[in-house]
């Protein structure tokens, strides 16, 4: 055996041959590493070089992109100012010094070395946010404010007392063009991700944001009255439609009972009102009308044989159509369709009018009218005097509306927030006309389709009393985990509690007092699940509780009685599947109370991230 540990070199060819033959192997070795460390470096030298010149060419750009868009953002605000206020001289002036600064920093940040910079680690998302909102004032710049600026929008209200149809047609086409690309931008904002931002730049695109969904809401809501006033106003011949006040005091699905009513006529841009009642006057159908199978399920023949039941259920064409064939069976007068507004309404358009006297009661104000008609007027008027003064204050209201002259922004601003709260429900009879609105939130259509999971909470008053002004609602709503067959959870937690006093109301609030103490507020609590979902579970103040079950629309529905002292809050948690769905966002539609709801929807990531 040949001995090596000494370190010598062993005896014999074969063994001096094999040492010498691997020498020259770890030179060659040797020599690779040192080549492909030299490229590395150099790689590395150049890339560094690289992403220094880039950097300081996108810090030098970002410089000159953020001055043009500090300059633009204020220069919008002023424009939208002058816009609303009728100044054309200083808002074309206002509007060629935008475009100019806009287009500027649309160009800071569109170069090659910005585009590469979006590409680079931690940075790159800030740019590309940057280079959005660059984008999105620009195009904001060119193709919205200049028609914005073209269009008078006092021609969407009445002016001598009537509404000019002939001219809403001839601006409605260009406002739809503008809303179109207002909510194109509002779009594309909406889907710029906000993880990793810096504080400046998350905070210029929550601004933005802002800013983009207060004129969304004002040129939706200017695009659907100008496509949808001239027929309703009569411009091709005359039309007739209930306006029905629904009352919060006493809660139905859609907002509250139907109580006064009132028939508008209109005829070439001119409204007048007509007859006044209230539902009472209606009395009952016997038999019932025809009522949805869903419906019937749910409710009996309840709907069909009172007008103040029509709207247990929250789809607000059932509704409507039953109302409307029960107005003409009592009457002998057919109308067109159905306008359903609550008094709520009617504070948002006082804080445009400014208050109305109503004769024989309070003046009516802003910050007091859902107070006057809610509670005050029930503690000191009989039933006969309180349809009389809800009748009046109506109609004062409407007359103001009519021969007073408006801001048109405070209208639209009132007007679409009275829509997405859904307290302006419309139905026409006529199908055509119908199929204008789809399933707009003006509609009141509880569709059996989804884009995002929506889950329904509506409220029907079990204490045949008015105590619903006093209720206080919650509602948050967690998106939870994916499942395995695509299908996620959703947890829904209402709370209710009651402002009621422990003493002191008229018999006139307290009316029937079904949940045994008069002032406890019992509320039937339904739950509607996303279309193609269901509802899993229920408890009330976490003990688990028996929900009646059904189905309406393709949702699944579970309804929970749950009644609430003076002063006391009660819980109600619902666990909710969806359909399959990829989405982590949800949404809420709620009844419209008196109070506002408070709410929260807490989406999640979607799942396949």
């Amino acid at each position: 055996m040949t001995e090596t540990r000494s370190g010598r070199r062993p005896d014999g060819p074969a063994a001096y041959t094999g040492l010498e033959r691997r020498r020259p192997s770890r030179r060659r070795s040797r020599r690779r590493r040192r080549a492909r460390l030299r490229r590395v470096l150099l790689v590395g030298l150049v890339v560094g070089s690289l992403l220094l010149v880039t950097g300081g060419w996108v810090g030098l750009r970002g410089w000159q992109a953020r001055a043009h868009l500090l300059n633009a953002a204020g220069l919008a605000r002023d424009l939208s100012g002058q816009v609303v206020g009728g100044d054309v001289d200083r808002a074309q002036r206002t509007l060629a010094a935008l475009q100019e600064q806009a287009a500027a920093a649309r160009a800071a940040t569109g170069d090659p070395g910005w585009s590469l910079g979006r590409r680079a680690p931690f940075a790159g998302d800030n740019l590309a946010a940057v280079r959005q909102i660059a984008v999105a004032i620009d195009n904001l710049s060119r193709q919205a404010f200049p028609a914005l600026l073209r269009t008078d929008l006092s021609s969407l209200l009445p002016s001598g007392g009537k509404v000019d149809v002939g001219r809403l047609r001839t601006i409605s086409a260009e406002i739809t063009g503008v809303d179109g690309a207002v909510q194109t931008v509002r779009t594309d904002l909406a889907e710029v991700p906000t993880d990793g931002l810096v504080r400046q730049v998350a905070q210029a695109l929550d601004g933005l944001r802002a800013e983009i969904d207060r004129l969304a809401a004002l040129t939706a809501a200017a695009d659907q009255a100008a496509r949808l006033l001239p027929p309703l106003l009569g411009a091709d011949g005359p039309r007739r439609f209930l306006l029905v006040s629904q009352n919060p005091a006493e809660l139905r699905a859609t907002g509250g009972m139907f109580g006064a009513y009132a028939v508008l006529h209109t005829e070439a841009g001119r409204v007048r009102m007509g007859r006044q009642g209230a539902s009472a006057e209606l009395q009952r159908f016997t038999p019932p009308l025809a009522v949805p199978p869903e419906v019937r399920a749910a409710w009996g023949d309840l709907p069909g044989i009172y007008p103040a039941d029509v709207n247990l259920s929250p789809h607000f064409p059932t509704a409507a159509a039953l109302y409307r064939e029960m107005f003409r069976r009592k009457t002998g007068v057919t109308v067109d369709g159905v306008l359903a507004v609550d008094p709520v309404v009617l504070s948002y358009l006082l804080a445009v009018t400014g208050p109305v006297l109503v004769p024989g009661g309070a003046p009516l104000a802003s910050d007091t009218v859902v107070r006057t008609l809610l509670s005050d007027a029930y503690q000191r008027l009989d039933t006969l005097e309180q349809d009389r003064f809800f009748a009046a204050a109506g109609a004062r209201v409407f007359d103001t509306m009519f021969t007073k002259n408006v801001n048109p922004r405070g209208f639209l601003s009132a007007f679409d927030r009275a829509v997405r709260e859904r307290r302006i429900l419309f139905w026409s009879a006529r199908p055509e006309e119908q199929r204008m609105f789809g399933d707009s939130r003006m509609a009141g259509v509880l569709p059996e389709k989804d884009t995002v999971p929506t889950v329904g909470v509506f409220l029907n008053d079990g204490s045949g009393a008015k105590l619903g002004y006093y209720l206080r609602p919650t509602a948050t709503l967690t998106v939870g985990d994916c499942q395995s067959d695509g299908r996620r959870e959703l947890r829904l937690r209402i709370t209710l509690h009651s402002a009621a006093p422990k003493s002191g109301l008229s018999e006139s609030v307290l009316g029937l007092g079904l949940a045994g103490d008069p002032y406890t507020v019992r509320t039937l609590v339904s739950v509607h699940s996303p279309a193609g979902g269901t509802v899993l579970s229920a408890r009330l103040d976490g003990v688990e509780t028996a929900v009646g079950a059904g189905s309406e629309r393709n949702r699944h529905t579970a309804t929970a009685n749950v009644e609430v002292g003076p002063g006391a809050t009660r819980t109600l948690e619902v666990a909710v599947l969806t359909a399959k769905t990829g989405s982590g966002s949800a949404e809420l539609w709620l009844t419209p109370t008196a109070t506002p709801w408070t709410t929260q929807v807490v989406t999640a990531p979607s799942c396949d991230q």
